[in-house]
């Protein structure tokens, strides 16, 4: 099997509240590999957004490792991580957080243009995603004109806008129906699959978490 593309390595993260540490992840071990889909289970207050961020390198362990695409980023410096994070990972959340003011397809080049690809480049990827997500119709209209679906959709082609070699959603089908939580999660299985994306996807949805390659419970700060 090819090296992961994400690996944490006795990772442990300790918070200092009210005068004593709390340790929310505690030496946790995790793989992912290109085109692997693992759902993440646990209940709220578990750590799991704890073990995304710092999956994604928005916070950073208090020990451990975390190698993405075989560098070393748990001790990397905050220019470098934020380059990592812009060129290898892509972020959907339950709240799609698109910038309101701008269309569709602007959400979607804004991660390319932060990326140095110049504007007509971006224009060019941003209406292939979209048209590829079923919104091709939808270029110009704005978040709110969009159902919470649609938006959903374009969240996840501004994830994959940079091409990315790994995918972190937070319960990404959390706000939505039933049949929307379908289809939003039958895009993220295509993606994996066609463009080869190692994806961790936190979620609450059993019947969603048991179609994926593997599911890890977080308990007691440890995978399962």
């Amino acid at each position: 099997m090819s090296s992961p593309v994400l690996s944490l390595s006795r990772v442990v993260r300790t918070y200092r509240q009210g005068g004593r540490d709390l340790r929310v992840l505690n030496g946790l071990e995790l793989q992912l590999h290109a085109g692997e889909m693992v759902g993440l289970l646990g209940p709220s207050g578990s750590g799991k957004s704890t073990l995304l961020q710092i999956a994604g390198l928005l916070d950073t362990p208090t020990d451990g490792e975390v190698m993405l695409v075989g560098e070393a980023m748990g001790r990397a410096d905050e220019p470098t991580r934020t380059r990592m994070r812009n060129r290898t990972i892509g972020f959907v959340y339950q709240f799609h957080h698109l910038l309101p003011e701008f269309s569709a397809l602007e959400n979607v080049m804004m991660p390319q243009m932060i990326g140095g690809r110049g504007q007509g480049d971006a224009a060019k990827m941003a209406e292939l995603l979209l048209a590829d997500l079923g919104l091709g119709d939808r270029l110009g209209h704005r978040p709110a004109a969009l159902s919470g679906g649609e938006q959903q959709r374009v969240a996840i082609a501004r994830a994959l806008a940079n091409n990315p070699a790994l995918l972190l959603a937070d319960e990404p089908t959390g706000n939505l129906d039933p049949q929307t939580a379908e289809h939003v999660f039958s895009v993220l299985v295509r993606c994996a699959r066609e463009k080869n994306v190692a994806m961790l996807v936190a979620t609450h949805n059993m019947e969603l978490a048991a179609r994926m390659d593997r599911v890890v419970k977080l308990e007691n700060g440890i995978l399962v």
